[in-house]
């Protein structure tokens, strides 16, 4: 029999996509139903999937769970999606899991994929309570909604993290990640709740993306190169932070981080390098691009800070050793909830190079915002604030 063109195509087509679709794998499979602890359910999933050679998809249908610490990891034979519609929950009570530092953890894989509609839900609040790192530099760190460790070409697209105990997520020596529609809420008072904090990776996106948090709605640590945040919506929080830097033995460099196309609304700070004073560690940040930036209401828009030392934790006798060079900011308008607009507070023993400000049009009750700076000489291009010297503490 002759078949036609249009029917040869069509049935390669079919044959294709049968031949490459997931396996599904639901978690009721292993006994996992609402209103029960799904830890052991989800974990016998990831067996399974991560022993099949050929694609698979867990499934957490529609409702609520709850769910203890899990760690996910390979290496696997094949590629993993693990898709959530329901909502999970962690133990309210930190302790019930068990000095975890993450809630939940995806390690060691490559081609994995975190969907779906569904909350991850820290439940928060007891933690917050307890937290006293602001006085006690001893104190106890509770666990992170999420880490995700060595993994190569993946993405967290549409899931919603909520209430972390800590940090919402930590990426750790990835490689080719990207979250896109993810989403990160918490009050504006919940303690360290850092939306997304990266270390140590490489090819990190994050798009499309609505940030709410008591704490820095994306912050890098050190050892990162070539990430992206864009399209972003950062509020409440503490903005988009590079550092702190310089605390930590053997920091690698940070180098090539665009933010772009990002609104910030009623953030303690805006776009933010900083680095910690009098430690004897030296690293170099540089290649930092911020543009087509709008702020809303916020507290120092624009700010380099080389003398970062929260709830006075540390000395300021000695300037920061971490060099900071090539930063743009260009196109970043809206509104400042301080005169001050623009703060480079660069280091004396390695002042800040290649600094540039470009049409930076903010506004303090109606009037241009001023610009301070110490230690760094930068590049005016258009319309900009020229510096002025500090006069006493600006931040």
């Amino acid at each position: 029999m002759r078949l036609s063109t249009t029917t040869t195509v069509l049935f390669l087509v079919l044959a294709t996509t049968h031949t490459t679709q997931s396996a599904d794998i639901d978690i009721k499979k292993f006994g996992g139903a609402p209103n029960a602890d799904i830890t052991q359910a989800f974990l016998s999933a990831w067996k399974e999937a991560c022993a099949a050679t050929s694609a698979s998809r867990i499934l957490i249908p529609s409702g609520t769970y709850k769910m203890g610490e899990v760690d996910a990891k390979g290496p696997c034979k094949a590629p993993i999606e693990v898709k959530v519609d329901g909502t999970i929950q962690a133990p309210a009570d930190p302790k019930q899991l068990n000095g975890a530092e993450q809630w939940v953890k995806f390690g060691y894989v490559s081609h994995f994929t975190l969907s779906g509609n569904g909350i991850f839900d820290g439940q928060g609040a007891t933690a917050w309570k307890q937290n006293d790192c602001n006085k006690n530099t001893k104190c106890v760190r509770n666990s992170m909604n999420f880490g995700f460790n060595f993994l190569n070409h993946s993405i967290v697209r549409d899931i919603t993290s909520k209430d972390s105990k800590n940090f919402h997520v930590n990426v750790l020596s990835c490689n080719n990640i990207t979250f896109d529609g993810y989403k990160a809420i918490a009050p504006a008072d919940s303690a360290n709740t850092d939306g997304i904090h990266i270390g140590r990776s490489t090819n990190v996106k994050v798009i499309n993306t609505k940030l709410a948090t008591g704490d820095d709605c994306v912050s890098l640590g050190d050892g990162n190169t070539h990430l992206v945040v864009q399209n972003v919506e950062c509020g409440p929080g503490h903005g988009i932070s590079v550092g702190s830097l310089g605390y930590y033995e053997n920091e690698a460099p940070v180098v090539d981080f665009l933010v772009k196309n990002v609104t910030l609304k009623n953030t303690d700070n805006g776009v933010r390098i900083k680095s910690w004073p009098s430690t004897a560690i030296a690293t170099t940040v540089t290649d930092m691009r911020f543009e087509d930036i709008t702020m809303v209401n916020v507290l120092n828009p624009i700010i380099i800070d080389q003398e970062y030392c929260p709830w006075n934790q540390c000395s300021k006798k000695a300037p920061s050793k971490v060099k900071i060079s090539k930063v743009s900011f260009k196109n970043i308008k809206g509104t400042s909830a301080t005169k001050e607009g623009v703060i480079l507070i660069c280091s004396k023993s390695v002042p800040c190079e290649g600094v540039e400000l470009s049409e930076i049009n903010l506004t303090y009750n109606g009037a241009p915002t001023i610009a301070v700076c110490s230690n760094v000489s930068p590049k005016i291009i258009g319309k900009a604030p020229a510096c002025t010297a500090p006069t006493n503490k600006v931040i």
